[in-house]
């Protein structure tokens, strides 16, 4: 699902909200959740999962194209790891279903 998607599915759900609304409302939300891990603070969605940054320290990789040994510099990058609801729901489901 990409956001345009979600964001049909969340209107068809809400009668209420237009359209322009409940876009406004899930880029708010997104808008919220990068500001937080760009200031280190861990997101937590109680059934869903929780996001954090994890560090990776420099260090030397090479291009798989060229073989050529390449510096990667340190860096931090976004970690999700599922709750607790969402494992077992996944788990229930049955990906040849759609």
């Amino acid at each position: 699902m990409v956001k345009s998607e979600l964001i049909h599915r969340v209107a068809q759900r809400q009668q209420g909200l237009s359209m322009e609304d409940v876009e406004f409302g899930i880029n708010k939300i997104f808008d919220h959740l990068i500001d937080a891990l760009a200031k280190n603070q861990r997101i937590e969605i109680r059934g869903f999962g929780s996001f954090t940054l994890h560090y990776r320290p420099a260090r030397t990789a090479h291009n798989p194209k060229t073989g050529e040994k390449v510096k990667a510099p340190s860096r931090y990058f976004p970690h999700f790891r599922p709750g607790k609801e969402l494992k077992e729901r996944v788990d229930k489901t049955d990906p040849e279903e759609d």
